[in-house]
């Protein structure tokens, strides 16, 4: 069976994936590899913090590979350090970095650059599947998911702290993706069937922090984020 490294994030696609690969006959995952902000202890883009990640890792039953990046890394800089987690991947023998993308082509092929580099190969599992699908696959499977950040430019700050079920892709305005695989959104998966156990979580503040898109300080977007806390 081949050996492989999931990249987790802690949210829906990449719960769907990891079932479908741990349901595989081709491949064995050895472990689970998630890019942590060294200033904050919380995943990057998602928000969470470690402890959260840790008990989801506990839950599912696979060590957990940290990629620590600083506050605010260059893309050379974050390029570097996953080159140097990588080749640490290879050299235990792990041969496929599994993916939970599904549709962005130009994220999918810098991926797998980034991965031939070191000798890896990606696997993605859901590729190129519809969204609404999926959700409706993830839904039905007892999978359960809080959005912990939402991309204010794109949905209001009443979605964040939701759980994601079949009312909230309902009340998703039209153009948003059902799966935020635009960015739209992001989630923190408590329960479903590859946990050995459910995420017990209580809701913290939800805060607004803005991000500049250049140098000019109106040109900026806005993320609310729903912190979650150990109960």
């Amino acid at each position: 069976m081949n050996k492989a490294v999931f990249n987790w994030s802690g949210g829906k696609d990449s719960a769907l994936a990891l079932y479908h690969i741990l349901n595989s006959s081709e491949f064995e995952v050895k472990q689970l590899l998630t890019s942590v902000n060294t200033h904050t202890n919380r995943i990057s883009m998602h928000g969470v913090r470690l402890d959260m990640l840790e008990r989801q890792a506990e839950a599912v039953g696979l060590p957990l590979n940290l990629l620590e990046l600083p506050k605010a890394p260059s893309m050379a800089e974050y390029d570097q350090l996953m080159r140097s987690k990588l080749e640490g991947v290879l050299e235990s023998g792990i041969e496929y970095s599994v993916f939970g993308d599904i549709f962005l082509e130009d994220l999918k092929k810098y991926r797998e650059e980034r991965l031939s580099e070191v000798g890896l190969k990606a696997i993605f599992p859901l590729w190129k599947r519809n969204t609404k699908e999926l959700i409706g696959e993830f839904l039905s499977l007892g999978f359960r998911t809080i959005v912990v950040a939402v991309d204010g430019s794109k949905l209001d700050k009443s979605f964040v702290g939701r759980e994601l079920t079949d009312d909230f892709v309902a009340d998703l305005p039209q153009g948003i993706d059902p799966c935020g695989e635009n960015g739209e959104f992001h989630t923190f998966v408590f329960d479903g069937p590859i946990f050995k156990q459910p995420i017990d979580f209580k809701r913290g503040e939800v805060v607004a922090k803005s991000y500049s898109l250049s140098q000019n300080d109106y040109d900026s977007v806005t993320y609310w984020f729903q912190d979650l806390l150990p109960d």
